[in-house]
């Protein structure tokens, strides 16, 4: 087999809060992969770093009093020390504050800006007089000039849906100071991406990332690319922009170039040939492992920088699901909202390894942890088959042949079986295909358990005419084990170390043909406890967050609290009501809204008649989350123009905002078109 050179990387996570496991869905899964890659003998490098500019860490770190710097560096110790736990294992973890990213940001910039990629115009924007600091749409607020609501963000309105200009705004307000904002022109500075265009459609079915992924990606071509803004206004935490005082890129502008960066640092210190993963006509192969809701960063503007600076491109963007638990969103009021710590202040990482990656594809759907389903298969799959087989023989072994194997390989047709499936094993991990690779994996083990159950070497160990073969059976059963081991050892690489010392063997991709005979072990120590429910439970209790102070009793009655919140409005008529036309509709389709935070743009089918509403739901779900979901929407609603397009219509849906938004969906049955009634 040929040796490959083989970088990888994740999303860099934003320095501005905890990991939690929504997060670590992505990093499990590249850890993996990257680990899988190396036990193939390939030269492979696995980078990541911390996400480390813009507004928003410049603002919270005023608000603990400290630098920016300082912030980033206190949640990098915080999350590589949640990273490490969790047996993520980088080549380098670095930061897009640092040296390498400048000079690599500064070095792409003016190779585009030299080939005549950089645009400049000027645009006017609302500016807090009192902070001195141009604001984003998050951060006005003010009354929606549609409906009246008070207290609406920048670009969308909450209560009604409306999107517009920040500057369209009744009452606007400076979120950070409390102060009116006033309107001041500024010269940004622009990528202009359509000047990729037909790079990118051909790039985006090339097989570079899944179809799916491709065929969303099309729809931003309908209307035709628009420039992109990489340039923010003095005071901002980040690289100024060379030859423009008071110009700083925009976080994205910088953030993947932290890949390049990242690796440089490694290279630097370890003499590795840069260059050659990253000119243009590189042979080494380049992978990013990335959310499904930030592909448009990786699979269209990242690409035209790199081509455009003279760089090689991604091999493969690899793009995810979110985490769900049980069943729906992370929730901090019910405690699935869960930190990466506070998971592991209760449970075995090496838990969630195996359960992600008994439930990965190489797709991009959603994976539900669903805790008693956890419990389970942990307990079933690697307690009760996997470390069974070990705990089963070892004792014999140490007790009665002097903690050696047997001389001979009594079962030479089923180890070579067992060995014969590393390559369709090797096969689904390389294609990313971890649930596959798994089921393999433990139809193995219900093989090598039932061939210890048939063989009773506890039977046998009591004769002494029969004590040889006891020896040879459990000798064969340790082999089986070792073998299932160095197949799961690029998900469990914790317990594969211990079992690496208790059988004194490296557990090496290319020696699962070679069976240990004669070998000396040591005492075999347990190697993973069953999962507690009782510990999930509490790891579960000690993650919600009351959204607002209530009493006990409110809390018990959900009614009562979410009605002291929010109450009840002004009785209406009947009639008032009556004219309200609620029908069945179906997500035909759904997508993000360019320059839009909150609003996702709906494709509704009523039974053979469409409608196109824009939601301000983002916040709480994407759009791969909704398409082929049935909802509830006003259908009568007269059609309101906004900034991104008609609106005709309204979908229902409950909660307090952000994450908790919880779409309304019709029982099983209920077809598009059907009158609520």
């Amino acid at each position: 087999m040929a040796k490959r050179k083989i970088l990888i990387t994740s999303a860099l996570p934003y320095a501005n809060g905890p990991t939690h496991l929504g997060h670590m869905l992505e990093y499990i899964q590249t850890d993996i992969w990257a680990r899988f890659q190396k036990s193939q003998g390939h030269e492979t490098y696995y980078v990541c770093a911390d996400d480390a500019h813009g507004t928003p860490i410049m603002l919270n770190a005023q608000k603990q009093g400290i630098s920016p710097e300082e912030m980033v560096a206190k949640v990098s110790v915080e999350r590589q020390r949640d990273f490490a736990d969790f047996n993520i294992e980088f080549d380098n973890y670095h930061s897009t504050h640092s040296d390498e990213n400048k000079a690599l940001s500064e070095l792409i910039y003016n190779r585009l800006n030299d080939g005549g990629y950089i645009k400049k115009r000027t645009i006017s924007q609302l500016f807090d007089p009192e902070k001195q600091i141009f604001l984003p749409d998050r951060f006005v607020t003010g009354t929606c000039p549609s409906c009246d609501a008070e207290n609406q963000n920048g670009d969308s309105c909450d209560a009604c849906g409306a999107t517009y200009l920040p500057t369209e705004l009744k009452s606007p307000r400076s979120a950070m100071s409390g102060a009116t904002p006033v309107l001041r022109d500024s010269e940004h500075y622009f990528f202009d991406l359509p000047a990729f265009e037909g790079m990118l459609k051909g790039w985006l079915h090339s097989g570079s990332i899944q179809d799916e992924m491709a065929n969303k990606l099309d729809e931003w071509f309908a209307d035709g690319l628009q420039q992109w803004d990489i340039s923010r206004d003095a005071p901002y935490f980040g690289f100024e922009i060379p030859g423009a005082p008071g110009k700083y890129f925009y976080v994205w502008l910088d953030a993947p170039i932290g890949y390049m960066a990242s690796f440089k640092n490694l290279c630097d210190k370890n003499g590795i040939d840069f260059d050659a993963f990253w000119r243009e006509d590189s042979d080494a192969e380049l992978y990013h492992f990335i959310g499904k809701d930030i592909i448009y960063f990786h699979s269209l503007f990242w690409p035209a920088m790199l081509e455009g600076a003279g760089f090689r491109k991604p091999t493969n963007v690899f793009a995810h699901g979110f985490v769900t638990v049980n069943g729906a969103k992370m929730s901090k009021s019910k405690g699935t909202f869960i930190k990466a710590r506070t998971y592991l202040d209760h449970l075995d990482p090496e838990y969630l390894r195996y359960y992600f990656a008994a439930k990965l594809s190489g797709g991009i759907t959603d994976l539900d942890l669903n805790l008693e389903d956890f419990a389970q298969r942990v307990n079933s799959d690697l307690v009760g088959k996997v470390v069974n087989i070990a705990s089963r023989c070892a004792g014999f072994i140490t007790k009665k042949f002097d903690g050696k194997l047997s001389d001979t390989n009594a079962e030479p047709a089923l180890l070579a079986e067992f060995a014969a499936a590393k390559d369709s094993i090797a096969e689904h991990y390389e294609n990313r295909e971890f649930g596959r690779a798994v089921r393999s994996i433990m139809a193995l083990a219900d093989k090598a358990n039932q061939y210890i159950d048939a063989q009773a070497p506890w039977v046998l160990a009591k004769n002494e005419d029969t004590a040889q073969q006891a020896h040879e059976v459990c000798s064969v059963g340790l082999n089986l084990f070792r073998i299932l081991m160095t197949y799961l050892r690029p998900i469990l690489p914790g317990m594969a170390a211990n079992v690496s010392d208790f059988l004194n063997d490296e557990l090496a991709w290319d020696g699962v043909d070679k069976p240990l005979l004669g070998q000396p072990i040591n005492k075999f120590k347990a190697l993973m406890q069953r999962v507690e429910m009782d510990k999930v439970n509490t790891m579960v209790d000690e993650s919600k967050e009351s959204l607002a102070p209530q009493s006990q009793a409110l809390e018990q009655v959900a009614d009562n609290g979410e009605l002291k919140k929010d109450p009840l409005a002004d009785e209406i008529e009947f009639d008032d009501f009556a004219k309200v036309d609620l029908r069945v509709a179906l997500i035909a389709n759904a997508e993000h809204v360019e320059g839009a935070d909150k609003l996702l743009k709906l494709t509704l089918d009523l039974g053979g008649q469409q409608r196109q509403v824009f939601s301000g739901i983002k916040s709480a779900y994407s759009p791969e989350q909704l398409i082929g979901k049935l909802t509830v929407m006003v259908a009568n609603l007269k059609p309101r123009k906004m900034r991104f397009g008609l609106s005709e219509g309204m979908v229902l849906a409950a909660g307090p905002g952000k994450d908790e938004i919880y779409l309304l969906e019709p029982h099983d049955g209920a077809k598009p078109g059907m009158r609520v009634m």
